[in-house]
C-alpha cells in the first residue's frame, strides 16, 4: 500500500473540507437575515394556544406580525389586557384600552321550545347534519345542538344543554373558534359587559315562529318603536340593537313578549 498517496488524499480532502467551512461561515454572516429580539419576547409573552383567534396562523405568526406593526398589541384575545400590556411594554407602545369580548348564541330554542320534527340518524357534527339537510329541528335557523362549537373550545367554555349552546362567559376567551365553528353563523363575539343582545336569529314571521319555537322573536317591532333612543331597527323580521346608541335603559326587555332580548 502507497501510504504516501493514502496521506496526500486525506491531507487534500482535509484542506477541501476546513476551506469549505470557512466558506460557508463567511457565506452564513454574510447572508444571515437579522432576528428581532422582539418577536422572542413577545412570542414569550403570548399564551401559546395557536387557536388562530388573532387572525394569524398561531402565535409565532402574532408575534411576528406584532413587531412588523402590522397588527396592534391588542390583538391576541386570549391573552386579554394583561397579555396585552407585557406587549405594549416590549414594544415601547401603550396599549390603549382593551375591550373583553365573550361568545353569544343568538338562538334560544333547546328541545322544549323548539322540538324535534323529525329523528337525525347521521354524525353527530353540525356540518354534517347542515349539509343533510339540518338536524331534524323545528327552526331551520335555530341551533342543531350537535356541539360542533364544543368540539372547537379549547378552554371548556361551550357546552350543549338540552339541544341548545350555552357559553361560560368566565371561561370564554373569544377566540372565536365556536363562531367559526358553528355552520348556522349562530354566535358571535360581543362585549363582556355588552348592551341588549337578541337570542333568536329566526327570520320567519311572527305566525310560522309561533309555529316552530315558544321562545322564538315573533317580528312585532315592538321593541323599536318603543325604545326611547330609537337603537333597535327591525330588520328582515328581527330587531337589530346600534350597540352605540343603546344606554341599558332595559325598556325592550321588559316589552318584548318572547323575551328574545337579553344583556349579556
Amino acid at each position: 500500500m502507497d501510504f504516501q498517496a493514502v496521506w496526500t488524499a486525506t491531507l487534500a480532502v482535509g484542506i477541501v473540507g476546513l476551506v469549505v467551512g470557512i466558506l460557508l461561515s463567511i457565506l452564513g454572516k454574510v447572508l444571515a437575515v437579522e432576528s428581532d429580539e422582539r418577536i422572542d419576547a413577545v412570542r414569550e409573552v403570548l399564551p401559546g394556544n395557536n387557536c388562530g383567534g388573532c387572525g394569524l396562523a398561531g402565535c409565532d405568526a402574532c408575534a411576528k406580525a406584532i413587531v412588523e406593526g402590522t397588527v396592534p398589541v391588542t390583538v391576541c384575545p386570549v391573552g386579554g389586557a394583561e397579555c396585552a400590556e407585557k406587549i405594549a411594554e416590549i414594544m415601547g407602545v401603550e396599549a390603549g384600552h382593551t375591550e373583553r369580548k365573550v361568545a353569544f348564541v343568538h338562538c334560544s330554542g333547546n328541545c322544549e321550545t323548539a322540538p324535534v320534527k323529525a329523528n337525525y340518524t347521521g354524525a353527530q357534527d353540525c356540518h354534517a347534519a347542515a349539509i343533510m339537510g339540518g338536524a331534524g329541528r323545528s327552526c331551520e335557523f335555530g341551533c342543531y345542538g350537535l356541539g360542533s362549537c364544543v368540539k372547537a373550545c379549547q378552554f371548556d367554555a361551550i357546552h350543549v344543554f338540552d339541544g341548545l349552546a350555552n357559553v361560560d362567559k368566565e371561561a370564554c376567551t373569544a377566540c372565536g373558534c365556536c363562531v367559526e365553528a358553528c355552520p348556522q353563523k349562530l354566535i358571535s363575539l360581543e362585549p363582556a359587559d355588552a348592551i341588549a343582545e337578541i337570542v333568536c336569529s329566526s327570520h320567519y314571521k311572527g305566525k310560522q315562529v309561533m309555529e316552530v319555537c315558544s321562545a322564538g322573536c315573533i317580528a312585532c317591532g315592538i321593541c323599536a318603536r318603543t325604545c326611547p333612543v330609537n337603537a333597535i331597527e327591525m330588520v328582515d323580521n328581527l330587531p337589530v340593537v346600534d350597540q352605540e346608541k343603546c344606554v341599558r335603559c332595559g325598556v325592550c326587555i321588559s316589552k318584548c313578549p318572547r323575551k328574545v332580548i337579553h344583556f349579556q
